[in-house]
């Protein structure tokens, strides 16, 4: 497989209803200004082969949208969901922050070691993550361009893949709504691009 050939652009979602939380597998939708935070992310990107996006609606509606205008296919992918994040599902920051200090703390020092109460472990989140992108990988032929569209922690254990860092790491990537960033030949090699 050539490494200029295959390349993934990764889009996160844009701003959702009810603002900023732990939402991970909470279903809620974009704002408007979400999908024109989504639209500006891609207009003179691309162009795209297909798009592959998560089934949650603030990532899949934009992604049909996208797809229908530039008549590609779309993929959803249920292994591109957010984290679950167990006990703190829909919860602020500073909701968790209020009532569980330590916890949080720890899940943001060292994520593989302290996962969310009840929530989904990064091993396994890793794992799924990872899965998703190999068969993408295998199944496209070079010269293809795929979108992904998805959320900020499926893209922080992709751009950490990529530089080979350690997972525990997985919070310095500033990942914010309606970023875009670049994945190219195996998934080893990152490109950050201007949001």
């Amino acid at each position: 497989m050539s490494e200029k050939r295959v390349r993934i652009d990764l889009l996160r979602h844009g701003e959702t209803v009810g603002g900023t939380r732990f939402r991970g597998s909470l279903d809620d939708p974009l704002t408007e200004e979400g999908f024109r935070q989504m639209e500006h992310a891609v207009a003179e990107r691309g162009p795209w082969d297909t798009i592959v996006t998560s089934p949650l609606s603030r990532c899949a509606v934009f992604a049909e949208s996208l797809a229908q205008r530039l008549s590609i296919p779309l993929q959803v992918d249920e292994r591109l969901k957010e984290i679950h994040f167990g006990d703190w599902e829909g919860l602020t920051y500073a909701e968790v922050m209020a009532t569980a200090p330590l916890a949080l703390t720890r899940f943001m020092d060292d994520p593989l070691r302290y996962p969310p109460p009840g929530g989904e472990s990064l091993e396994a989140f890793r794992g799924r993550i990872l899965a998703a992108l190999q068969d993408h990988l295998e199944s496209i032929n070079l010269g293809r361009r795929l979108l992904f569209v998805t959320h900020g922690g499926v893209i922080r254990v992709l751009l950490c893949r990529a530089r080979n860092w350690p997972f525990s790491r997985l919070f310095e990537f500033d990942v914010p709504h309606a970023s875009f960033f670049r994945l190219c030949g195996n998934g080893q090699h990152c490109e950050e691009l201007p949001p």
